[in-house]
């Protein structure tokens, strides 16, 4: 499981100490408010904010950003607020955590309209910092990954909104590896016996390449040594 010192390691390879010591100084933050929480699968609900933030060091994010990671749910789901954010670490780390928690704040009704309504909103609050949208598709992957808690119908309703909002945000800001694990887990959230043999497929087909391969140069040894 990851820790805030394994985070700390990872940092060290692009930020200052000082830098450094402001994301840990959010994260200690972040886990007195979610104190008394938990995530359902039974783990502290800080376990979910490193998560996040963990994925954002994989793009070298800087450290307002990861501060904004450590700190994306306060604002929704502890006392906190936006005012007290700025006053304990800044405006900018406060404006961060407050257009995250805008995006999951938005609901509606139809789901033409909640993509249509959760693009234009998404694209709006990028206009004004694109951070912003990258915290919060690391939120919603760390979520993707441990849909497997989650009961049946729960699943698969972020799943498909995943698919139908966040994978094409993805693709529009070229996080081609980003787009292909959110379709990869909705798929398999929303038609696992329709993936379990799409693997298997793959799983086969990669098997006989790697034979095929093999016997390819065997031959080429072969007629290396002839020659």
């Amino acid at each position: 499981m990851p820790s805030i010192n394994n985070l700390k390691k990872r940092l060290r390879s692009y930020l200052t100490e000082e830098q450094i010591s402001q994301v840990v100084r959010a994260y200690y933050f972040a886990e007195k408010a979610h104190e008394g929480q938990y995530r359902r699968s039974g783990d502290p609900y800080i376990t979910h904010p490193l998560a996040v933030a963990n994925i954002l060091v994989d793009m070298h994010m800087d450290y307002a950003s990861l501060m904004a990671a450590m700190l994306h749910d306060v604002i929704e789901d502890t006392g906190v607020t936006k005012e007290q954010l700025a006053e304990a670490f800044s405006e900018e780390v406060a404006e961060l955590v407050d257009g995250v928690s805008k995006i999951a704040q938005i609901k509606f009704e139809s789901k033409a309209e909640q993509q249509a309504e959760n693009l234009r909103k998404m694209m709006l609050a990028m206009t004004r910092d694109i951070r912003v949208i990258l915290v919060k598709l690391a939120d919603r992957l760390h979520n993707m990954r441990t849909l497997g808690v989650l009961p049946q119908d729960k699943a698969r309703r972020i799943a498909r909104e995943t698919l139908e909002i966040y994978a094409p945000i993805a693709m529009r800001l070229g996080m081609n590896a980003v787009r292909m694990e959110f379709e990869d887990l909705g798929f398999s959230a929303l038609y696992p016996m329709r993936a379990s043999r799409i693997q298997a497929a793959i799983r086969a087909s990669s098997g006989y390449r790697k034979e095929l391969v093999d016997k390819i140069r065997h031959q080429i040894e072969s007629t290396l040594e002839q020659e």
